[in-house]
């Protein structure tokens, strides 16, 4: 099943996102910024998301509107002093060889070496190649994401006879009160809401037809759904990764480089668990450019975690785990815009071809009804701040209310069930109830849908490609149905 993509795009004029820009900044406020001023801003090309960006938008030259020739000015002495550069780490070494306090933005990753020899924290700080910074106990103590999944913020860097050290950190974040947001809902028409998301997401609504929104809200299901495992298939320049670089410190993008069973799950040499145990979202990029080491080691790793969410390795190490799993690749469209292969998984790399593995996908993004992206795809007018809505997303993650709620009003329906399709069906029901109503006030039609139908479609994908992979799965039903218990 699919959504039947129409050419006409969302209607909406400039009055109509003026209004909304005002109600945006009336209801939350300082939680809000002027999408259109990062892009301006050149911010990117020093190779900081988005959600660092914005921050130092707000920070050194707050308002909206495009910026001015001044507030860029002002921006571009701020950058070029505190964020370095390509090319820059040889430069701040000096500095700090020379005796200077270097203070920058940056992100900091703190790792614990326990050894017999060696028993410390280190501040790994990527941006200026530093793998063994000293940081203070009470650094840690005080800011315990360092040790999960890092922290960008302003530190400052001073050279001691014992090496590099890290001696205050200032974290950027914004503030979250999800009680604000799930309240702003309220206030704002189903439409309004939408379209909301979209701009805070960075994409210009009216670029797009309604069920691209839904299309591209879907990426958004592993923020507010723990263990929510997807693949996304579609031909380049569809943005499949551009959400995951922008939104949240707590994804990790894959996108180069050698993938092994050390760096997914645990490295036993060190005891230093690996991504899945560190982030709330690993998304693998074009996984058929990725080096897999020890494909049969990862694949046997992964169905564990997929189906009882526990991060295992040979039996050494083991540790619960609520992280997704996000793989993106690309496939070959003919003339008409559709898929080359059938099944369209044998795209994948082979040893993801395996049906017990792609049984525990969630969801399959058919990424290739989103159109490419132009220069009139990306916001040009008021959203919530990434960082903002970021924590937002994750930390509905915790709301099990909504999850209660549509577990005990969907069922799937027919001969014979399989439980894992109802399973998924009702985690993607009630992660798109947490995007679109995170305040629980939905009408039935509306459930039905932008919920519950978002979810038979998104595993009905998955469900096709089992089918015609392992004759195995064709004892059961070949469509998923559904019906809606009142409630």
């Amino acid at each position: 099943m699919t959504l039947e993509i129409t050419s006409e795009k969302v209607q909406l004029s400039d009055p109509m996102l003026a209004a909304l820009d005002a109600k945006t900044l009336a209801i939350f406020g300082n939680m809000a910024i002027d999408k259109r001023r990062l892009p301006m801003s050149q911010i990117s090309k020093r190779g900081v998301p988005a959600y660092v960006g914005e921050w130092v938008l707000d920070s050194i030259v707050p308002g909206s509107g495009p910026l001015t020739a001044e507030e860029s000015d002002k921006l571009s002495r701020w950058v070029s002093k505190y964020i370095p550069g390509p090319g820059d780490n040889n430069l701040i070494k000096h500095r700090l060889l020379a005796g200077e306090i270097v203070k920058l933005l940056t992100s900091v990753q703190v790792e614990v070496v326990l050894t017999r020899k060696r028993q410390e924290r280190m501040a790994k700080l990527p941006l200026l190649g530093i793998g063994d910074a000293f940081i203070s106990d009470g650094l840690v103590e005080q800011f315990p994401d360092l040790l999960k999944h890092g922290m960008w913020g302003v530190i400052e860097l001073v050279n001691t006879p014992e090496g590099v050290t890290l001696n205050s950190f200032r974290p950027m974040q914004a503030s979250l009160n999800l009680k604000l947001f799930k309240d702003a809902r309220r206030q704002f028409t189903l439409d309004e809401w939408r379209n909301l998301m979209m701009i805070s997401m960075g994409y210009h609504p009216g670029a797009f037809t309604e069920d691209e929104h839904l299309l591209l809200l879907f990426r958004l299901l592993p923020l507010v759904q723990k263990n929510m495992h997807m693949l996304e298939l579609a031909p380049k320049g569809t943005g499949k990764s551009y959400i995951y670089e922008n939104i949240s410190p707590r994804v990790r993008l894959v996108s180069g480089g050698n993938i092994s069973p050390a760096v997914l799950f645990v490295n036993n040499a060190t005891d230093q668990w690996g991504l899945l145990a560190r982030y709330a979202i690993v998304v693998l990029d074009e996984v058929q450019t990725l080096r897999f080491d020890q494909p049969g080691e990862i694949i046997g790793g992964l169905k564990g975690f997929m189906a009882n969410n526990r991060l295992t390795r040979g039996g050494r190490n083991e540790t619960p785990s609520d992280a997704g799993l996000v793989l993106l690749a690309n496939i070959l469209l003919d003339s008409r815009q559709q898929p080359v292969l059938e099944p369209i998984v044998r795209e994948l790399p082979s040893f993801l071809q395996e049906t017990a593995f792609l049984d525990r996908l969630r969801a399959l993004i058919p990424g290739w009804q989103v159109r490419k992206l132009g220069g009139d795809s990306f916001a040009r007018s008021v959203g919530l701040k990434s960082d903002f809505f970021g924590d937002a997303l994750v930390t509905l993650r915790d709301d099990l209310d909504i999850d209660q709620r549509v577990t005990r009003r969907v069922r799937l329906t027919g001969d014979k069930v399989y439980k894992r399709n109802e399973d998924a069906v009702c985690m993607i029901a009630s992660g798109m109830m947490k995007l679109l109503f995170p305040h629980g006030e939905v009408t039935n039609e509306q459930f039905d849908y932008y919920c519950v139908r978002p979810g038979k479609m998104l595993r009905q994908n998955v469900w096709d490609q089992l089918q015609m992979l392992d004759g195995e799965y064709r004892q059961f039903d070949s469509q998923i149905r559904y019906e809606i218990i009142s409630g």
